[in-house]
């Protein structure tokens, strides 16, 4: 079965036009060896709001050694005119051969410019599942790159005749590269930590496109934007840029996990931390230990690394602050004295996800952008979260996938919460999800849960942080089915389904809010919510 990107497509829904889109895909999917990759725009629309890749190519495929197959795929009945096949748009006549060398011709210059001057292979392949050609040699195009209806069903043989599966080439990998970067495709970083599978390529949408088309000297971008909006996609395109100039990027963010997170999808070249870890990093290269048994010791360690120098070893640059709402105001001056003078920093940031009430930090000066566009989450979840949220606080629902309605499980005390949520990871189980798409949050933290001190959860086990790291940093998790952590740690990451457990207040304040929008943002698919009947009472007549 052939790769396709970006992955996901399988759960979309499409009709009128796309629909015939997402046939031919899926027969490519199936019908190509593993050996071949499918690059598509079907489903996510792209910064230009196109479903196509380029120009007029629907799909591109490529073969182990980086060679490529350009297809364009025209529906419905064409024009065979005495300047080849024709196609009616709008009541104006274009030519399919010009179409389609238009897109080749810009493909290949493209690609030409990113493979300074390697040679490279590009085939191109018209696909006409509606219409049989009556004048082949008259068609504007060779006989042997048409597939019209009277061959339609052997698409993927055609294919594998004029694109030879071939042998693996390092090219392949800079090819992908390149395409990727048509489709405006990043990596998205927020996805469930230590899984083989949580990388998800994801459209980057504004951010991690128009960010970084703009220009100004000194590069200071603050960057304010919703949950799913780009934010660390955006982190990561900045640092593998960096990188990939030769140049040394500075990512830091307040998480322990999710800068765990970052380190296993970020290139090698730069330096990924927490803020407590780059001051623990400066203390300790300027010979001290730092006591971490103190009643104040990370306020020590911040001051001590206040007091020195930043040496030429610590001087980068790109930085990249994430999660800057968790920042304290002292901690950024701090952070951006790591900077070289011509540097490009950015300050990312979210307001309602800051769940230690710390005052925002002052940036003046710097240019600001906004985004308010949520890619990741289901619908549902963001329509609730509009209801709840202060009414300045913008939040548009732009996921590519509806997912499922929120659902609410009601518990009276602790063993029935506990009941409730068993019947929560089996509900998820039910919609088709998997152990490893399953993510169980706690609304409270780790010293206050009456949920993580369990190893089990009926036959569910858990698989919890255990506080430990392996000699290559990576952290360690306790064997279990499901993951199991609380809202404040799994802030920066997602899961497909989350249940999200243990939601008591008497009344619906901003911190609750704040806290409740970072739990519910966690969900790519599936949210269901097990709440106190006095939470409940709150949340439901808002909603």
């Amino acid at each position: 079965m052939a790769r396709v990107v970006p992955d996901g497509w399988e759960t979309m829904e499409a009709d009128g036009p796309l629909r015939r889109e997402f046939e031919t895909l899926a027969v490519l999917a199936a019908g190509l060896p593993d050996g071949y990759t499918v690059y598509h725009a079907v489903h996510w629309t792209n910064v230009e709001r196109s479903y196509a890749i380029y120009g007029e190519v629907d799909f591109v495929v490529m073969n182990r050694a980086g060679h490529l197959l350009l297809i364009e795929q025209k529906c419905g009945v064409l024009m065979e005119t005495g300047d080849g096949l024709a196609k009616q748009y709008s009541g104006k006549v274009k030519s399919v051969p010009a179409q389609m060398g238009r897109s080749a011709d810009g493909i290949r210059n493209k690609l030409g410019r990113a493979l300074n001057g390697q040679p490279m292979t590009i085939e191109f392949l018209l696909f006409c599942p509606d219409h049989q050609v009556r004048s082949p040699h008259t068609a504007g195009l060779s006989p042997d790159r048409i597939v019209d209806a009277s061959r339609r069903e052997a698409l993927c043989a055609w294919i594998g005749q004029i694109l030879p599966e071939g042998q693996d080439n390092p090219l392949a990998a800079r090819v992908d590269r390149f395409l990727r970067d048509i489709i405006q495709l990043e990596t998205d970083a927020s996805a469930l930590v230590g899984q083989a599978r949580s990388m998800v390529t994801r459209v980057s949408g504004g951010l991690a496109h128009w960010a970084r088309q703009l220009d100004f000297t000194p590069f200071r971008l603050r960057v304010t934007g919703t949950a799913g909006s780009g934010k660390t996609q955006l982190a990561l395109a900045e640092f593998r840029a960096a990188v990939d100039r030769g140049l040394r990027p500075l990512y830091v963010c307040y998480n322990r996990p999710l800068a765990d997170h970052f380190t296993h999808i970020a290139p090698e070249g730069g330096s990924v931390c927490t803020f407590h870890m780059l001051c623990d990093q400066m203390v300790r290269q300027a010979g001290d230990t730092p006591d971490f048994s103190a009643i104040d010791a990370f306020a020590q360690l911040v001051a001590r690394a206040g007091e020195l120098d930043v040496p030429d070893e610590f001087l980068f640059d790109t930085v990249i602050a994430d999660e800057g709402q968790d920042f304290a105001p002292e901690w950024r001056d701090l952070l951006l004295r790591h900077a070289r003078p011509e540097a490009r920093i950015l300050w990312l940031e979210d307001p309602m996800q800051n769940l230690y009430d710390h005052p925002p930090v002052e940036l003046p000066g710097w240019v600001r952008m906004r985004a308010t566009s949520n890619f990741r989450s289901p619908r549902a979840v963001v329509r609730m979260l509009q209801s709840i949220v202060p009414p300045d606080v913008e939040m548009e629902a732009r996921a590519p996938v509806a997912g499922a309605e929120v659902e609410f499980l009601v518990y009276q005390d602790a063993t029935q919460m506990r009941e409730q949520v068993k019947e929560a990871i089996k509900q998820c189980y039910a919609a088709g999800f998997r152990k490893s798409d399953v993510a169980l949050l706690s609304f409270r933290g780790r010293d206050s849960s009456g949920l993580l001190g369990f190893n089990q959860i009926g036959a569910h086990v858990l698989r919890t942080f255990t506080g430990s790291y392996d000699p290559s940093g990576r952290p360690g998790y306790s064997d279990g089915d499901v993951l199991a952590d609380t809202v404040f740690r799994f802030k920066g990451q997602s899961a497909p389904a989350v249940v999200l457990a243990e939601v008591d207040f008497e009344q619906l304040g901003d911190r609750e809010i704040r806290r409740l929008f970072v739990g519910a943002t966690r969900a790519t698919m599936k949210l269901v919510i097990v709440l106190s009947e006095r939470a409940a009472a709150a949340l439901l007549e808002r909603i």
